[in-house]
């Protein structure tokens, strides 16, 4: 029997007199595969790839309408200006061509610079500071305020004309027309006081031009209960809207610049309690976006009145989720893990940690070249893959797709290596969800894990190829003294024992401000620490992260007996507390702890001996050099390609 969530998702649905295919969205976000403001061939491949994966509407992102809304890099779509309309049109007709509609996100940035430098001055509806600014920008004239409401227009035409089908105007996560939105940022006492003012001449500006074809707006939940654009004021907010200048479907989502994109701390879809009061307040088809992942969360939205369901990075991890969600094959859909790492970096352009195919503009995949330890005249026969962890496992799911024989071997009781224990951490169960997948992927391909005992050199000689994919272990830091201390490792492994007979930790960064000397703080915290201190010879705590990532950090860390000791580094420590001392000025301190753990280097880790004469031999991932795990799913992948090129 089919499940009720296939048939549900697979139904049509009429948006603004156009059919979608099924009820899931590809919801706005961009690659930064732009070129001087145009889209650029990479840009339509990775769009066209997306559509062909079966999303009902794909909407893209990153599409400016005004040049005080760009950036220097010019990474983001400049849809004001005519000359781009070939380069749009390629975007468009890859997604048309895919089976999807597709529809053009416009934005104005407004007082947001993205923490870039910017050629313009910040505008906004009034001399409001943002949060996330560190000065008010200026206010915005009625005149000015007009030239706003044409440059959407224009862009809206421009787009339509390159071959959009529809557009969608942004309208959240803090942006112009949420700053109008805004109670708190909207203090103007002229016609756009009115907080819908603006967003309706906008869309009657722009319904001018491409008659009735979708406008889609987008507003945001912000956070906070003086945020001035909650929930309670977008119930208020949009049946007015609605009613003062109708369009086609609302999307809402929440969040604002750094909270937008939440990482693995958020599991669940923040909206998913909200959608029936959100469908009792508004008439008009209703998309409900973020953080939606399984079957069970998408189904539960459209049985709560959600006419569509929206997802941005789960496209990017997979861009046949759609396709395998509505056949009911979500076992194999490759998740998106949340680590808000390769799709939020754009360097040069956005990429995904789990996703090996996507690749930067010209390349057909991500970058990886395995080392090549022996090379042997045969390329044929099984392969022995050494290493259960995400390049093992990966490597070896790439073969047996390919039809090649492979068993893979592992020390460890469980599979995972790294990844798994990044996933032991508190808020990054993300790794484990994909150790996970991988795991089932290859029992549903029949591939033997031997898990448990390393193989012997005996067992190796047996094979003509073998790919090392043994990881990396972490150094002990010598810190001479009395107190309990203990790696990340081992901690992180056994945190939920130790604090409660040592509920004062203190954690030795190694100044990098990565995950693995987060991970402990906030897993010593979940396990009722009474006080943690971080000791880092680094500049300050979290410094590794990305803006995202580090924020919604300190959002969850915001009241917890949390103290960050810069600059200095534990020289000894006694039966109760450690002595530290200052990496500038040589000063010394002491510090009152029942239990030190210490960051200490990953240093890769490879078999003592392996047989090697008249074998391939090649190694991958963290046992060439501990890097992230990006690198060691696009190496895992690109030894399999290598092997599978050769003959049966």
């Amino acid at each position: 029997m089919p499940r009720r969530t296939s048939a549900t998702l697979a139904t049509p649905f009429t948006l603004g007199g156009l059919t979608l295919r099924n009820r899931l969205v590809a919801t706005a976000h961009a690659t930064a595969a732009v070129a001087e403001g145009a889209p650029t061939e990479a840009d339509a491949s990775y769009w066209r790839r997306l559509a062909q994966g079966g999303a009902a509407m794909v909407i893209t992102g990153g599409t400016a309408v005004a040049p005080e809304s760009t950036l220097p890099q010019r990474y983001l779509t400049e849809a004001w200006r005519p000359e781009i309309k070939d380069a749009v049109r390629r975007r468009a007709e890859a997604i048309t061509d895919g089976g999807a509609m597709a529809v053009a996100q416009l934005v104005h940035l407004g007082r947001e610079t993205l923490g870039a430098g910017t050629y313009y001055a910040p505008v906004s509806a009034a001399a409001v500071r943002s949060p996330r600014e560190a000065t008010v920008p200026l206010a915005l004239s009625a005149e000015e305020v007009r030239r706003v409401v044409d440059s959407f227009r224009v862009s809206a035409a421009n787009s339509v004309q390159a071959g959009f089908q529809g557009v969608e105007l942004h309208a959240g996560h803090g942006y112009l027309l949420a700053q109008f939105l805004s109670r708190v940022n909207n203090t103007r006492d002229d016609e756009y006081g009115d907080r819908i003012a603006l967003l309706a001449q906008v869309i009657e500006a722009i319904r001018g031009e491409i008659g009735g074809l979708p406008i889609g707006v987008r507003v945001s939940v912000e956070p906070g209960h003086d945020s001035g654009l909650g929930l309670d004021d977008l119930i208020e907010l949009l049946p007015r809207l609605s009613d003062a200048t109708p369009f086609a479907y609302v999307n809402v989502t929440t969040g604002v610049r750094n909270t937008y994109v939440p990482g693995m701390a958020t599991t669940r879809p923040p909206l998913l309690e909200s959608v029936a009061r959100l469908r009792t307040a508004v008439a008009l088809p209703l998309l409900i976006s973020q953080g939606f992942r399984t079957a069970a969360d998408i189904e539960r939205a459209l049985d709560s009145g959600a006419d569509l369901v929206g997802m941005a990075r789960p496209f990017i991890a997979d861009p046949d989720f759609a396709r395998k969600m509505i056949v009911g094959d979500e076992r194999s859909i490759r998740p998106c893990t949340g680590c808000n790492e390769g799709c939020r970096t754009f360097e040069p352009t956005g990429s995904c940690s789990v996703n090996p195919e996507l690749g930067p503009p010209g390349a057909a995949a991500r970058p990886a070249v395995p080392l090549l330890l022996t090379r042997s005249g045969s390329r044929s026969g099984p392969v022995a893959v050494v290493g259960a962890g995400p390049a093992g496992m990966e490597c070896a799911m790439a073969l047996a797709r390919a039809g090649r024989e492979v068993i893979v071997f592992d020390r460890a009781g469980e599979a995972g290596g790294q990844a798994r224990l990044a996933g032991l951490a508190v808020h990054r169960s993300g790794w484990q969800t994909f150790v996970d997948f991988q795991r089932a992927q290859l029992a549903d391909l029949g591939v033997r894990v031997v898990l448990g005992t390393a193989p012997t050199s005996a067992e190796l000689a047996e094979y003509s190829r073998i790919v090392l994919a043994t990881g990396a272990e972490e150094a002990v830091v010598p810190v001479p003294g009395e107190l309990r201390t203990l790696t990340s490792t081992d901690f992180l492994h056994r945190y939920a024992d130790v604090v409660p007979s040592a509920p004062r930790v203190a954690v030795l960064d190694d100044g990098f401000g990565w995950w693995q000397g987060i991970g402990a703080v906030e897993s010593a915290l979940a396990a009722g620490a009474r006080e943690v201190t971080v000791i880092t010879p680094g500049n300050g705590f979290a410094t590794g992260l990305s803006p995202e990532n580090r924020t919604q950090l300190m959002n969850r860390l915001t009241g917890a007996p949390l103290r960050i000791v810069a600059m200095n580094t534990v020289t000894a420590t006694t039966a109760d507390g450690l002595c530290l001392r200052s990496v500038m000025d040589g000063h010394e301190t002491r510090l009152a702890a029942d239990v030190l753990v210490t960051v200490g280097e990953r240093r890769p880790r490879r078999p003592e001996s392996i047989p090697a004469d008249g074998r391939t031999v090649r190694a991958v991932g963290d046992c060439v050099v501990p890097r992230r795990v990006t690198h060691a799913v696009a190496e895992g992948r690109a030894a399999a390609v290598a092997l599978a090129a050769g003959p049966l």
